[in-house]
């Protein structure tokens, strides 16, 4: 079975409070964390946006956890910073690190005041970035000039064992793509059919990791009515949400989102065993970590119960 994570959200939850959350989970019988990186919620319901490298470095050193997180390198952060945040926190904490690159969001990058690219140019960014880590973890000294522009970097300090860059998916093209450079996939819930396409486009080889939107309260109508105020912009398929700036817009284009539109991405019972048998169906696919991400806002309840009729289910 995969090792279950925990996923920390930092555009609904202070780092603070997450903080405390990593440390209960791992008591409750998580076996990892998974880590956001945002600079802006998804809507203004969400209402934070703590920065995931400071909670990362916090994170690892209060936990024994493996921690991942999703990153988008080329223009909100230079990809030598990147190589450089995530050298130091491997050589604190080897082997407890992965990254899951993707081309990024317009609501996190556009703070920079650069033009948004188009998705074949943030694509071309993405793979420049990766090439540019790879050379700075083995030690080059690395000069580029393309999308990104790099002047003679050199990363001094190196772990043994860089990071795992793994490649963050949600069609069959892009894990195919990912396929020629990466060390593995990470996509989020989808149809079983969806999710055994994208495998299989990504290939045998690497770390695969699933990501999965679930919502879990005393009762179903409660769970149902956390998905919603939570979750309800996240509905909305690409390129609208690769497009969308602000929080406040993808307030007003999730408008007319129903409650059981959110029940298509978010897996929405106040029953612990119907979770397992969701989760049960995931893991037979061939992931090897699990991250679950609990839509709501209030996380003590989850971990204790999640821990106690759902870990020792999956285990």
């Amino acid at each position: 079975m995969p090792r279950i994570a925990l996923h920390c959200s930092h555009e609904q939850i202070a780092p603070s409070r997450l903080l405390q959350s990593i440390a209960r989970a791992e008591q409750a019988g998580f076996q990892g964390g998974m880590s956001s990186d945002h600079f802006a919620p998804w809507s203004v319901r969400q209402g934070e946006s703590g920065f995931a490298w400071s909670f990362l470095g916090a994170a690892l050193a209060r936990t024994a956890l493996p921690f991942g997180i999703v990153n988008a390198p080329g223009q909100r952060y230079h990809p030598a910073i990147i190589a450089q945040a995530a050298a130091s926190l491997c050589e604190m904490f080897p082997g407890r690190l992965w990254i899951a690159l993707g081309t990024g969001e317009a609501s996190n990058e556009h703070i920079t005041g650069e033009r948004w690219p188009s998705k074949t140019v943030r694509t071309a960014r993405l793979r420049e970035c990766v090439d540019i880590m790879r050379a700075l973890f083995a030690g080059d000294e690395v000069s580029h000039a393309g999308h990104v522009i790099v002047d003679r970097a050199r990363l001094w300090t190196l772990p043994e064992t860089p990071p795992q860059l793994l490649c963050a998916a949600v069609s069959e093209e892009t894990a195919a793509w990912g396929s020629t450079w990466a060390d593995g996939l990470a996509t989020v819930n989808a149809p079983v059919e969806h999710l055994r396409r994208m495998l299989d486009a990504f290939g045998d080889d690497g770390r695969k990791v699933l990501q999965v939107h679930l919502s879990w309260a005393r009762t179903d109508e409660e769970a149902r009515k956390i998905a919603y105020d939570q979750w309800r912009t996240n509905v909305l398929d690409p390129p609208v949400c690769w497009d969308l700036d602000t929080p406040e817009a993808f307030d007003a284009a999730s408008a007319f989102v129903r409650p059981e539109d959110v029940a298509s991405k978010v897996l929405v019972s106040a029953d612990p065993q119907r979770h397992v048998a969701w989760l049960q169906e995931l893991a037979s696919l061939g992931f090897d970590d699990i991250a679950l991400h609990h839509v709501g806002q209030e996380l003590d309840a989850f971990i204790d119960t999640f821990g106690e009729h759902v870990l020792p289910e999956l285990s």
